[in-house]
């Protein structure tokens, strides 16, 4: 019975970690300042761009449901029509280098390369602190930060969590649906969503 209670307690205990963890950012509150290099040895910080909508895109090249978004060029559109109009787009890989799936800064600019992606900056976060500063759990997961630096919208880029090219077509993205909204002096309608994709390689 003790044995029970333990692993009863011991389940609330993470559930309410896991709770206060995602709570900690939100739409309407200040998002967490950062100093990250990115893969071309820029450091980069996000209140630089105070006064811009910010757009955070949480990476993992190996990824299959990142993959489903760069293999069909639909993230590439993304980032290249958004930062046409003045939206900052920053990539980051909160990958535990010691992960299989982590690609140093030359691989990376590589991979950048060949899909053509074009963030306005990829950056590493090999500690994790900033992707658990924003609660970041999968990849992709997208949050969107409004020109006072506040939280404007977290959560999935669209609502068909698969990993298959075909849905992307018919699906609602949120992220789009944001972007236009604000650009267009709007609230955000849908503010906060469930992110889906592979999970965040953490070092733990």
């Amino acid at each position: 019975m003790i044995c029970a209670l333990r692993r009863t307690l011991g389940i609330a205990l993470a559930g309410a970690l896991i709770t206060v963890a995602h709570a900690a950012v939100a739409p309407g509150v200040t998002a967490p300042d950062f100093s990250l290099t990115s893969v071309d040895g820029a450091s980069v910080k996000l209140s630089q761009f105070r006064g811009k909508y910010v757009v955070l895109e949480w990476f993992n090249s190996e990824c299959p449901f990142v993959q489903k978004h760069y293999n069909s060029g639909n993230m590439q559109g993304l980032q290249s029509t958004f930062t046409g109009k003045g939206v900052v787009w920053l990539a980051i890989n909160s990958t535990n280098p010691k992960h299989s799936n982590y690609r140093d800064a030359k691989r990376s600019r590589q991979i950048m390369s060949d899909w053509e992606a074009t963030p306005s900056s990829l950056l590493l976060d090999p500690d994790g602190k900033v992707g658990r500063a924003y609660s970041a759990r999968t990849t992709p997961h997208m949050y969107i930060i409004d020109p006072d630096g506040k939280l404007v919208y977290m959560g999935g880029i669209d609502d068909k969590p698969s990993f298959s090219e075909r849905d992307i077509p018919g699906a609602k993205n949120h992220v789009v649906a944001a972007l236009d909204e604000l650009l267009a002096g709007q609230a955000v309608t849908n503010s906060d969503t469930r992110p889906y994709g592979c999970s965040v390689k953490y070092p733990y």
